[in-house]
């Protein structure tokens, strides 16, 4: 609120959607943005180098495989392991049936999560050794 903005907020817009009705198999990789109302078959993970990609999952979503990303915000069903670089948001009607790596975590009441949930440190080791 008073602290400085991150530079690896999530960003506010969506680039790509993939709609209620739709079906994707195979894995996806993406820059900026994307929204699921439907349901894919394969892990989705955003590009390298992309720390305010945001991957936003509604009620209607579901993903059987793993996800990446930096921002995730979900009220969808995840069956896979989940990593988030950053921000990580489950909403009251999201499923998560596997292990989630997090920095920064919201869990909504009502939400389910079936796995090992192991916090990590979003900064990353400046491999300085004493």
């Amino acid at each position: 609120m008073f602290g400085k903005k991150s530079d690896n907020a999530p960003q506010g817009r969506i680039d790509s959607l993939i709609g209620v009705g739709t079906r994707v198999e195979g894995s996806i990789r993406f820059a900026g943005g994307l929204r699921i109302d439907g349901e894919v078959v394969g892990s989705v993970e955003a590009v390298e180098g992309a720390s305010s990609s945001t991957l936003v999952l509604s009620e209607y979503a579901r993903i059987e495989g793993g996800v990446h990303v930096a921002h995730l915000v979900t009220n969808g069903t995840v069956v896979g392991p989940v990593v988030v670089d950053e921000s990580l948001e489950i909403q009251s009607k999201a499923r998560i049936l596997g292990d989630i790596e997090y920095a920064v975590i919201e869990m909504h009441q009502g939400a389910v999560v079936e796995g090992r949930m192991v916090h990590r440190d979003s900064k990353p080791e400046l491999g300085i050794s004493n």
